[in-house]
């Protein structure tokens, strides 16, 4: 089962992504992840939203115990 998210009154995609998925710039994951929704710029209460799966990539610069 996906994750997800029910909206509050006043919710953005950017705040949505920053507090559930830790950074504001997974928004367009979550817009994707949404499509139905992606016209609404602020949500209203109790809208249901599928958090999508983030997998951060491992940097080079990282040693090479920490890149797996």
């Amino acid at each position: 089962m996906a994750n997800t998210y029910k909206t509050k009154q006043g919710d953005m995609w950017d705040l949505i992504a920053y507090n559930e998925l830790g950074n504001e710039l997974y928004m367009d994951e979550l817009i994707a992840a949404n499509i139905s929704y992606r016209e609404v710029v602020v949500f209203s209460a109790g809208v249901t939203l599928t958090l999508p799966t983030i997998s951060t990539p491992v940097g080079s610069s990282l040693p090479p115990w920490k890149q797996s």
